[in-house]
């Protein structure tokens, strides 16, 4: 019988454990796939900080490091310099990196530091218990926004995406999601070009990848993605917003 698909030699043989109906399991398969598609897991080295994405550790075949809440991308900064022939890359809550760690975001991106950054974005804290986080959209509810997000107060949600790509360290942003087979084609082709800006030594690479939280959202599995189809889709604007000519060509 011919064999006409495998699991993708970038994750380990590890179950899952992320909630029913998360799409951490998603975004996992794709960075591994690109990781074997460029043949760099040996080369590679990830980082991730508290939270859900601390979870990401126990999954990818290659090398990981943990990190502090929010210090992911200086922890990543520091590998890629000590050893500057590796591929580095850090998986990051939005809650993490455009909230603790938006500093170090925005600083990493100014200085152009040759590492790459994943962020999922599904606009609440989640493993903490759902707390309002920068992506928070407006009116949503959360646990500590129960009357909805009033943005006259809090200010509105962040799009980290546009932000980084004002930078001129930032040479490689996209803004994807996973919630339909066309866009989980889209999230993948921007992961690995992510990755091949790193190869290429242009700078900062970012993907900033919509999520779904069906605990902390309340929903089912699929009332959430339609959700995120419904709420988020329209505030995020999605694409790359920023490609160098060197990876357009790829």
């Amino acid at each position: 019988m011919k064999k006409i698909f495998s699991k993708t030699t970038g994750l380990t043989d590890i179950p899952f454990h992320y909630c029913p109906g998360c799409t951490h399991g998603i975004i996992h398969r794709l960075i591994g796939e690109a990781m074997e598609e460029l043949e760099i897991i040996d080369k590679t080295i990830g980082v991730a900080p508290v939270g859900c994405a601390g979870f990401s550790l126990d999954f990818f075949s290659c090398d990981f490091v943990g990190a502090a809440h929010g210090r992911a991308q200086a922890v990543a900064t520091g590998i890629k310099r000590a050893l500057p022939d590796r591929l580095v890359f850090t998986y990051q809550g939005d809650g993490d990196i455009a909230a603790i760690g938006t500093a170090h975001a925005i600083h990493v991106a100014a200085r152009g530091e040759k590492i790459t950054s994943i962020m999922v974005n599904n606009a609440v804290f989640g493993m903490t218990g759902g707390q309002m986080a920068p992506t928070t959209l407006a009116g949503q509810v959360t646990t500590t926004s129960p009357y909805g997000r009033d943005a006259m107060l809090v200010g509105a949600p962040i799009d980290l995406p546009k932000t980084i790509a004002t930078l001129n360290g930032a040479v490689y942003v996209a803004a994807v999601s996973v919630d339909s087979p066309k866009n989980i084609m889209q999230a993948k082709k921007a992961i690995k070009r992510a990755f091949q800006v790193q190869q290429m030594g242009l700078g900062f690479a970012f993907v900033s990848v919509l999520s779904t939280c069906p605990t902390n959202w309340g929903l089912s599995p699929v009332d959430s993605l339609k959700w995120l189809q419904d709420n988020m889709l329209p505030v995020y604007e999605m694409g790359e917003l920023k490609v160098p000519e060197e990876v357009k060509a790829l």
